[in-house]
């Protein structure tokens, strides 16, 4: 296969990627079949919202329990938020040893001091019995649900058996069937309270809530004394290890305490949003002149080669998806600079050897070789920089870096796929004796 249809056939490739992403990004002007329509994620400072720093009390926690202990903590905010309704919040740890953080970031809340409130509750974790007429309760709360009219009644009646009796949850195994269960160990006054709870409740199910959200109900099979019990049931690895969490959640609370909060008015995020792609169009147009200007032939390369990268990287922000912030935008529109900079090293490096008398060919080939160390080296630096960013840096930090390195890796994909194939095509053409069009 000649190198002139292998360009071919990689353009038709890149080109119908190309069209995809286009559709993909864009749907509402180009809207091909089979492609699905996804909106991005914008962060809070381009929607609007509410950024939460807590610490996190580990005073009273032993070294060995703290990293679960700020996992159900995370569980419980999590559920928190959930109840706001808000899409894809965000709730981080940050920290080691018993300085730790904790970062909740939720974009289009309406009532941030309702969320403050409620978010900064010490889970609360109870247990409850069924009342005398619980039956009858369920029969009305069937009724309630099929007919929509009337209030539903909790069956279930409050305990003195809460969390702060509940020494610890652990994960354990069946010892015939070797299958995961949850094993409970209250302390002393705990024990003597659930003695009595599974004394009057045989054959019943002894409910565990956490914040109110029903955990397990599991049934009670005997009197069980000693403060050491078992949960067994068709578990899953996985569900036995998140219910262990947030039972530990509630057994060994994490009091935390805000210490800084930032919120963004909607309109100041759209105002923002709409001065980054201008910012990003100006940009882009400005590059795209230059380019042309300064290159002729090779520059328009360079600018079909750029929207083409454009439409790739916006992809990959749906796809993955990226939550979108002003850092994350810049990391974007500075990875289109380096972007330009891989062609620069290009053309400039084929002019070179177009002086030196070589073919288009020749000088093609020779000014990608050449100029490919400075892309890798410059490249390489700029990802080894973004990888520090994203592992010391703060959420906003992160974003940047996360957008750079796409960036830079497509500017790659760019320089190397796209603009050395369409180059190739003008091979053997009577357009690459027009001089002035190429040097």
């Amino acid at each position: 296969m000649t190198p002139k249809r292998t360009a071919f056939l990689i353009l038709f490739f890149v080109f119908f990627l190309g069209a995809a992403t286009a559709s993909f990004v864009f749907p509402q002007y180009l809207s091909l079949p089979g492609i699905p329509s996804r909106p991005f994620r914008l962060g809070l400072d381009l929607q609007g919202g509410l950024h939460l720093l807590y610490r996190a009390d580990l005073e009273n926690i032993l070294p060995g329990d703290r990293d679960s202990a700020m996992q159900g903590l995370r569980d419980v905010i999590e559920r928190r938020v959930n109840f706001f309704g808000i899409s894809e919040p965000s709730v981080q740890l940050q920290g080691e040893g018993k300085d730790r953080r904790l970062i909740v970031e939720l974009a289009g809340i309406e009532d941030p001091g309702q969320a403050i409130q409620l978010i900064g509750q010490t889970p609360y974790l109870e247990f409850k019995e069924y009342k005398e007429n619980y039956e009858e309760i369920l029969q009305q709360n069937q009724q309630v649900l099929e007919t929509r009219e009337g209030e539903l009644e909790d069956p279930f009646l409050a305990t003195p058996l809460t969390g702060r009796f509940l020494s610890r949850a652990d994960i354990g195994l069946e010892q015939v069937t070797q299958e995961p269960l949850i094993t409970l160990q209250f302390n002393e006054e705990g024990a003597l309270l659930f003695e009595e709870l599974t004394r009057k409740n045989v054959g019943l199910p002894l409910a565990i809530f956490l914040d109110g959200v029903l955990l397990q109900a599991p049934i009670v099979q005997g009197e069980i004394s000693g403060g050491r019990a078992q949960i067994t049931g068709q578990f899953t690895a996985q569900e036995v290890q998140e219910v262990v969490r947030e039972l530990n959640a509630g057994a060994l609370p994490v009091p935390i305490s805000l210490l800084s909060q930032q919120s963004v008015g909607a309109a100041l995020g759209t105002e923002s949003l709409q001065k980054s792609l201008t910012a990003g169009l100006l940009g882009f147009v400005l590059v795209a002149g230059f380019m042309i200007a300064a290159y002729r032939i090779p520059g328009m390369v360079a600018v079909i080669a750029l929207v083409l990268y454009v439409f790739v990287l916006l992809s990959l922000f749906k796809l993955i998806p990226i939550t979108l912030t002003l850092a994350g935008i810049a990391g974007a529109i500075l990875s289109l600079g380096m972007a330009v900079d891989a062609n620069i090293l290009i053309f400039a490096r084929m002019r070179e050897e177009f002086q030196s008398g070589k073919s288009f060919s020749l000088a093609l080939k020779d000014g990608f070789s050449r100029a490919w160390p400075s892309i890798r080296d410059g490249n390489i630096t700029t990802l080894a920089v973004a990888l520090v960013l994203f592992w010391f840096g703060t959420s906003f930090v992160k974003g940047f870096a996360v957008t750079l390195s796409l960036g830079v890796l497509m500017s790659m994909f760019s320089a190397i796929f796209v603009t050395k194939n369409l180059l190739k095509l003008f091979a053997d053409s009577t357009i690459t004796r027009i001089v002035w069009l190429w040097r």
